[in-house]
């Protein structure tokens, strides 16, 4: 039998935070969920955020508001739907719509059905095929799930993907509930800082550029390999390769490539992040190579689109490809597929580097 929690609030800070409002909640029990020097990664992260939706909800409708949409963001808020429908609906947000955002689907938020008891929720009601039941493993519920089918609208964050990769490919065992509810999916791109990430006014460019005059673009390659220390005349084509990620286990290849050409002096390994020098990578590059196009997070090629350089995957062939092909007659079908998914994929989906190359020598202005 696990108990209700019961919510009971302290004090209540309203502030605004770049210009945002904001409103703190102080708990006056249960303040050890809130008091963890990580934000998630914890055992009882489910009692933590479902703790917080709860209180949260309890206090729009204890100060009488009536929002027009209450946004989640994935697992960890995903309760709320369910919360909202069954209990909260009509408490004087008839008028109020879920919409979920869900950044990944790599975690989900898998629990024992009884859990739901601790902020209200009846276990035996959601503890179904249609509702929470994980679709994998049944004896247990899955929180995103409960979000996707508790959400008027469905918001997956993908700059590269089309809907039908992302249900079939990349849903991690909740394709059969995404197929459900596919009306109410919607794919929106990754973004940047536009006026930031723009080579015609960045501001760390020596010369800034754009697609109708690339002459600048000339002159930050220039200043690019005098600032990597390479000759200006060591390579006709500069590829440049970009490692995002902070994983351990991501950068040991680098680590043994570096090691291995350490003594090439037309390569150069740059370790610590500078802003400026990020900008002038990109503007200076004819080619960037990344890990994949199978990130949705990942802005790389986007950025390398944006500032004239032809984004290469350099793990095309490696066996997760083979799992999630680059099928060009799909992309072109496939009127979910965002702008610069189509790009990327029909243009550079199946361009090894030595292809790249290739082109870029026999027709450099496309």
């Amino acid at each position: 039998m696990v108990n209700y929690m019961e919510i009971k609030f302290g004090m209540v800070y309203d502030s605004v935070v770049y210009g945002i409002g904001v409103t703190l909640i102080e708990p006056l029990n249960y303040s050890s969920f809130f008091n963890r020097e990580m934000i998630y990664g914890y055992p009882d992260d489910f009692e933590r955020f479902s703790y917080f939706c709860r209180a949260s909800l309890d206090y729009i409708v204890k100060c009488g508001k009536q929002p027009d949409v209450l946004h989640l963001h994935n697992w960890e808020t995903a309760i709320v739907g369910p919360l909202f429908w069954d209990i909260f609906f009509n408490k004087g947000l008839g008028g109020t719509r879920i919409l979920l955002t869900c950044h990944d689907f790599n975690s989900q938020g898998i629990e024992q059905p009884n859990k739901l008891a601790l902020c209200g929720l009846d276990p035996s009601n959601l503890h179904q095929h249609d509702r929470l039941q994980d679709n994998t493993n049944t004896q247990f519920v899955n929180i995103l799930k409960g979000g996707v089918v508790y959400s008027n609208r469905v918001v997956i964050m993908s700059s590269i993907h089309p809907k039908y990769t992302i249900v079939r490919n990349l849903s991690h065992e909740l394709e059969p509930t995404l197929n459900v509810h596919r009306d109410k999916l919607v794919v929106a791109p990754y973004g940047f800082e536009k006026s930031t990430w723009d080579p015609t006014r960045d501001y760390f460019l020596p010369e800034n550029f754009n697609a109708e005059n690339m002459n600048g673009k000339a002159v930050c390659k220039v200043a690019l390999l005098q600032q990597l220390g390479l000759s200006e005349h060591s390579s006709s084509i500069l590829i440049i390769l970009m490692n995002t990620s902070e994983k351990q286990v991501v950068n040991q290849p680098l680590e043994s490539l570096q090691e291995e050409l350490k003594d090439d002096d037309n390569i150069k390994f740059v370790g610590a992040y500078d802003e400026a020098l990020s900008h002038l990578l990109f503007a200076g590059s004819d080619i960037i190579l990344c890990r994949s196009f199978l990130d949705p997070s990942d802005e790389t090629p986007l950025k390398a689109l944006r500032y004239g350089a032809a984004p290469i995957a350099v793990g095309m062939h490696t066996h997760i490809n083979r799992v999630i092909p680059f099928d060009r007659n799909l992309m072109n079908h496939d009127q979910e597929a965002t702008k610069y998914s189509k790009i990327i994929n029909n243009t550079f989906g199946n361009i090894s580097l030595g292809l790249a190359i290739d082109e870029i020598r026999s027709n450099p202005s496309m």
